[in-house]
This record gives C-alpha cells, sequence and structure tokens, in this order.
C-alpha cells in the first residue's frame, strides 16, 4: 500500500512562532507518525524513516484512544483526517459495559456504564494508514535506522544502515521499545520483560455459535484464571458502532463486528516454546494450555473459531513507573517518544494515546517562541507524567495476573471466584 499526500484543508493553524526548524523523526509508528503530521502541519521541515517497506504491514490488532489522545489528534492532523478515522473506529459509548469472568465463564461484576464515554477503539492498520497520509510525502518507508551522530557543525543526525546521513535541527527517536535512539540517550534498554507474554487474535462475531453470540454480546470481556492464565476479548465493530456516520468517509479493515482477543501466560519454558508456533498450530497450541488450565470449552470459542492467519505472540515490555525514572538524561537537541521512553503494556489500552499526547506536547513547545532546550525540557517533563500514568494503571493488572502464579495466588483464585460468581448473582 502507498501512501499519498495528505489534503491541506482551511482550517489547519499557522504555527505559533516565528521560527521553523529542520527535525528527524526515527521511527513510523502511531508516535512518529502523528508528530510527523503535526511537525508538517505546523510548517516544519519533517523527515519520517521507517524500515518498514509497506506502511500497512504492522503488527497488533486495535488501538484505544481516549478523549485526551483525539484532542491530541485534533491538532496533530487535517480535519479530514480526524472525521475519517472517527467513521472508521468503534465508539466505546455504544458499547455494553465490560464484563469480568472466571476461567469458568462465570460473571464476577461489570465495569462502568461507558455511555459518555468518548473513547475509540481503532485498528491499528487503520490509524497508523490515516497517519501516514497525513505525514505524505515527508514519509520515508525502507529506511532502518542504525544510531545517531552528530554532523561537523555539531548538528545531531541519524544514521541508516545503507551509510547515509541525515542532520538537523532536532532529532526525534519514536522507533518503539526497542529504541536505538533512547539507548543511546539511556546509556542502556529504557524498559525489560514484565515477564508475561501475549498472544492475539481476531475472531469474527459471526463465525461464533449462536449460544457465543448471545453469551458475549456487544462489550469487551477480561477473564483471569489460576497460575497467571488471562484472557482478554476486546469487541470492535466500526460499522454498527462508528463514532463517526458517515460511511463515505469509512476506511477501516475490519468490517464487521469482531473480538480482537489478547491471551496471556507468565514466562515459562512452556509459553517460550508457544512463541515458536505460528497460525493454526499457535491457536491449537493456546487452546491445549487453557484447557491444561481447567478452562471451561465454552470460554475458549472465540480462540477456537479464531482466524488462524490472525495468531500471533508478543512479550508485554514496560518500562518504570515513576516519572523521575522516565527520560533519565539532560534535555538536548535530540530526545524520544512514546514506547521508546515509557513501552506500556496494552493491559490499561494507555500506550498508543500517550504517544499521540506526547507528539501533541512536543509540537506544542516547539511551536513556542522559547529557545529550543527550554522547549525540550519542559517536554519531556511533561511525558514523564504522562508515562507514568499510563504506565501505573497497565501494571495493575499484569501484577494482578502475576500473582496468581503463586501457589497462594492460585489457591485465592480458585477460592474467590466461585464466590464472586455466587454474589454477582444474588445482586442481579
Amino acid at each position: 500500500m502507498t501512501t499519498t499526500p495528505a489534503t491541506v484543508t482551511p482550517d489547519q493553524p499557522e504555527p505559533e512562532g516565528e521560527t521553523t526548524m529542520r527535525i528527524v523523526v526515527a521511527g513510523g509508528g502511531i508516535g512518529g507518525l502523528a508528530l510527523g503530521a503535526g511537525l508538517r502541519r505546523s510548517g516544519h521541515q519533517v523527515a519520517v524513516h521507517d524500515r518498514d517497506t509497506d506502511i500497512a504491514n504492522t503488527g497488533g490488532y486495535h488501538i484505544t484512544l481516549d478523549g485526551r489522545a483525539l484532542d491530541a489528534l485534533e491538532h496533530l492532523v487535517p480535519r479530514h483526517t480526524l472525521r475519517r478515522l472517527l467513521a472508521s473506529g468503534s465508539a466505546l459509548r455504544l458499547r455494553e459495559p465490560d464484563a469480568y469472568r472466571d476461567r469458568r465463564g462465570r460473571l464476577l461484576g461489570r465495569g462502568p456504564d461507558l455511555t459518555g464515554n468518548p473513547s475509540v477503539d481503532v485498528d491499528r492498520v487503520t490509524l497508523r494508514v490515516l497517519l501516514a497520509d497525513a505525514v505524505g510525502p515527508d514519509l520515508h518507508l525502507g529506511r532502518h535506522v542504525t544510531g545517531v551522530d552528530h554532523d561537523p557543525d555539531g548538528n545531531p543526525g541519524l544514521l541508516f544502515a545503507d551509510g547515509a546521513t541525515e542532520s538537523a535541527d532536532l532529532v526525534v527517536g519514536a522507533d518503539g521499545a526497542h529504541s536505538t535512539i533512547a539507548r543511546r540517550l539511556a546509556g542502556g534498554p529504557t524498559n525489560h520483560p514484565t515477564g508475561i507474554t501475549g498472544f492475539s487474535g481476531r475472531t469474527l462475531r459471526a463465525d461464533l455459535t449462536p449460544a457465543g453470540q448471545r453469551r458475549l454480546g456487544p462489550r469487551s470481556e477480561m477473564s483471569i484464571g489460576p497460575r497467571g492464565a488471562a484472557l482478554y476479548l476486546g469487541f470492535l465493530d466500526p460499522v454498527g458502532n462508528a463514532a463517526l456516520d458517515a460511511p463515505e468517509l469509512r476506511a477501516a479493515t475490519t468490517t464487521g463486528p469482531t473480538y480482537i482477543w489478547g491471551a496471556m501466560f507468565p514466562d515459562t519454558p512452556a509459553t517460550t516454546a508457544l512463541r515458536a508456533l505460528r497460525g493454526a498450530d499457535l491457536r491449537d497450541a493456546l487452546l491445549d494450555r487453557y484447557r491444561h488450565h481447567g478452562w471451561a470449552e465454552h470460554t475458549l470459542e472465540v480462540i477456537a473459531r479464531a482466524d488462524p492467519d490472525s495468531v500471533a505472540a508478543f512479550r508485554f515490555n514496560a518500562a518504570p513507573t515513576r516519572a523521575a525514572d522516565l527520560a533519565p538524561w539532560p534535555p538536548g537537541r535530540v530526545t524520544a517518544l512514546g514506547d521508546a521512553v515509557h513501552a506500556t503494556p496494552p493491559t490499561a489500552g494507555m500506550g498508543a494515546g500517550a504517544a499521540i499526547r506526547d507528539a501533541a506536547d512536543l509540537v506544542t513547545h516547539l511551536n513556542r517562541d522559547t529557545p529550543l532546550l527550554e522547549a525540550i525540557a519542559a517536554f519531556e517533563a511533561g511525558m514523564r507524567l504522562r508515562g507514568a500514568e499510563a504506565l501505573t494503571a497497565a501494571m495493575r493488572v499484569i501484577r494482578l495476573i502475576q500473582a496468581t502464579t503463586t501457589p497462594l495466588g492460585a489457591a485465592a483464585t480458585h477460592l474467590a471466584t466461585p464466590l464472586l460468581a455466587t454474589a454477582t448473582r444474588l445482586r442481579r
């Protein structure tokens, strides 16, 4: 898939400051593309480089954008792009409240009413393509960044695998959890494995049995069992639950009600063996693993009927949850954002939104008539707080899962979940 330049619309704001800069961005994920779009819209010279050769060739399945992330996008992309995003996104306010279940499928509780929730779920592929369109010709694919250096005049720049270099006034690392740029700045890794591995896939609601469709309904679910086994189901319907009723603008790769599920297991030799599998073999091995942990068969239907080509594995990495430990370097003409700084497990649905907010905040500070290093210092201070908030929320779920892996935690899970299920039935 090729990208085309975004159409410049009359609502695009002018830069707040007088001076435009040359900025190069390493990484064309969500944060890097959002930054590139915002810088281009503000009139800066920008180049976003990513090693992918196809912008739609991306991992992940869906992303939750809360109201703060959507507000940030309003400042980064043209109005038409934001409208296409909303027309391609599934509104949480149109969903039923989330459900919490045990491994037997017994209801333990429900989440809050979503009626006034402004959040939107969107396919990762859809979001990345729309942001790439907004970046337009300033996006350069097939460019593998290998490092950062300075030219004879002291300007920072990127080094590429083919030996090329590119200097700028500012270099930004948006190259993900294994960031080359952030590692150089921090003098080492900025995050570490959490001890949990995730396995994700997609299942069309229409492929479930009638009983499965009724049981799951138009909602998301979270189930946690003993020994660290957990299963998340995210409901995505950008057609029936579109955040903006504008079919002519729809660009979603998901065209019907779909469950985007995530299986989670602690890192063990058995989990490592699963990561070596692909497709139907991985799907079937996941089912066997859940059965070994005593999960009821009807709770596994969503995995059993998944598209085997959609099933994939990925490790959960996380940065420190303390703001003071994030971006542990002095402000300079090389900085980083998003997962490069605050790699966040997907367990709270806040990582991508935090990266987008990082991008909007950096653009805002660069557009102000302040010295560059002051702008970077102010941006990094805000990023530390955003990252710590997202990480704290995500790690609560990770720690809950990890607590069930101990003998005491496993026993408590066995004993407590039937009691919670009974209490829930009595309250209904």
